[in-house]
């Protein structure tokens, strides 16, 4: 991959000047390289990772895994029902996978029987959709990439008699 886009990868905020003396380059050509990016799609979008399991209330959302077993549909393959499941509003990603499953979907809900109805009522009897296995997530320890949060170590020293 592109260095620019490897440092970007990691750190968004990461200025053009910044990157340009990283890589001993010029920050115009930098920031050219990047608009570049963006043009073509290669750059989707910036975006910030919250730590949610620190910021937890009762507005939180609910998140599941879904393994979807599919038959594919005669002259579109896997494309054409992957692309209606990541239509619903209710699906943050959608992967085409090897193994048992076809498909694994990403989910998000206020709750659990929001993503329960999601399944059972729109996802389940879809045509193709052959059978789901939903996970939920229970929590995260590390998100792209990123330790979500630290353990805590007991800094006293253990006495026994």
């Amino acid at each position: 991959m592109n260095e620019i886009l490897e440092i970007l990868e990691k750190d968004a905020r990461t200025s053009a000047e910044e990157i340009a003396k990283m890589l001993g380059m010029k920050a115009q050509a930098v920031k050219a390289a990047i608009k570049k990016f963006e043009k073509e799609g290669v750059i989707l979008k910036y975006k910030t990772i919250v730590n949610k399991e620190l910021v937890r209330d009762e507005h939180s959302d609910v998140r599941a895994l879904i393994e979807v077993r599919i038959t594919p549909k005669k002259n579109l393959g896997f494309d054409y029902l992957a692309e209606r499941i990541y239509q619903f509003p209710e699906v943050n990603a959608c992967y085409l996978m090897s193994g048992t499953y076809d498909l694994l979907v990403v989910v998000e809900g206020k709750d659990i029987h929001t993503v329960s109805d999601f399944v059972s009522s729109k996802l389940a009897p879809m045509e193709n959709v052959r059978g789901t296995v939903t996970h939920f997530i229970l929590k995260k320890y590390k998100e792209d990439g990123d330790i979500l949060r630290q353990a805590k170590r007991d800094k006293r020293e253990a006495i026994s008699l």
